[in-house]
């Protein structure tokens, strides 16, 4: 499996950004699609996932609201629009892969991460 995210960047308080993951060499039927992030000295964070199965979304508490996952299955990637961004939500974003259920806790697959900084 492979996953490619891209996307990050610096962004004012308050501004909008899209990441992108493509994905390839999935093979299982059913699966989860989404992002992780961390910042340094804590814990890497579910932010969202997207089921491959009924399209069912997931969100941690933090980005309901603010943040929109999506998919392209015609260009297997999965997007994750953010807006009224906040300086907490500065971090590194992977893009991940978990068979089966989203469960935002763990994962089975790690891209590489791209960095978001919010800061004016």
């Amino acid at each position: 499996v492979q996953l490619q995210a891209s996307g990050g960047g610096l962004v004012q308080p308050g501004g909008s950004l899209r990441l992108s993951c493509v994905a390839s060499g999935i093979t299982s039927d059913g699966y989860c699609i989404g992002w992780f992030r961390q910042t340094p000295g804590k814990e890497r964070e579910g932010v969202s996932g997207i089921s491959s199965s009924d399209g069912s979304t997931y969100y941690t508490n933090s980005v309901k609201d603010r943040f929109t996952i999506s998919r392209d299955n015609a260009k297997n990637t999965v997007y994750l629009q953010m807006y009224n961004l906040k300086p907490e939500d500065t971090a590194v974003y992977y893009c991940a892969v978990r068979i089966r259920l989203c469960t935002l806790i763990d994962y089975d697959y790690l891209g590489q991460g791209t960095l978001v900084t919010v800061s004016s």
